[in-house]
């Protein structure tokens, strides 16, 4: 598969689903993927990106910036609160935050800096024990919280079960950002983010269906 035809797979489901492709954002999982991957994407005009680890995108991405201009990259992987601060000077956006210390770490750090990433609240829609994110029940107290601290959050976004269909986990997370005036939806990946633009997904994460299967 190549980044010309996920685009057109991502543009002809949402036609298909009566919504306008310009408003789904294509990240570039380019988590663990060697450079001789990454380059033909860069190559070719993408510039959004998403990492899982910060000290793996802080040793790659600096030079590619330096050689390609700036780039929007998210974090889509657990954030460790000793890894904030590094974070927040090289994300564009944050798609894991799943606890209250993160959240309180991230407004204190945000009134030292002067700035914040956008926030995506990461909802465990399986209630998977091995899985971070905030339970569902608790996603509204949660969201509330995270709005006192005057953080910036976009939107709320999943990684539903890999046993169970993805389409009721997509729809109960739809359902929590509209409850809470949460527009942006992180949802769908390299086998399912058709059908995540069905259910309203305006951020999908694909990697290995771009790039390759990770060695």
């Amino acid at each position: 598969m190549s980044l010309s035809a996920i685009r057109a797979r991502a543009n002809a489901a949402a036609t298909a689903a009566g919504r306008d492709p310009a408003s789904i954002t294509l990240i570039a999982v380019s988590k663990e993927q060697p450079e001789a991957r990454v380059l033909p994407v860069l190559e070719a005009g993408h510039r959004i990106f998403g990492e899982n680890r910060v000290q793996e995108a802080a040793g790659k991405w600096p030079g590619w910036i330096t050689r390609f201009g700036p780039v929007e990259l998210h974090l889509l992987g657990p954030l460790q609160t000793n890894k904030a601060r590094a974070a927040m000077e090289l994300f564009t956006t944050i798609h894991s935050l799943d606890r209250p210390k993160l959240a309180q770490t991230l407004a204190r750090l945000a009134q030292d800096m002067g700035q914040c990433p956008q926030l995506f609240v990461q909802v465990n829609t399986g209630a998977e024990p091995q899985k971070a994110g905030i339970l569902p029940e608790n996603s509204d107290s949660f969201i509330a919280e995270a709005r006192a601290l005057d953080l910036p959050l976009a939107g709320v976004m999943c990684i539903p079960p890999a046993s169970e269909p993805p389409g009721p986990h997509f729809t109960h997370l739809a359902e929590i950002g509209a409850r809470n005036g949460l527009p942006c939806l992180s949802m769908g990946m390299s086998d399912d983010f058709e059908t995540a633009i069905t259910y309203g997904a305006t951020h999908i994460r694909v990697g290995s269906a771009i790039f390759g299967a990770r060695t």
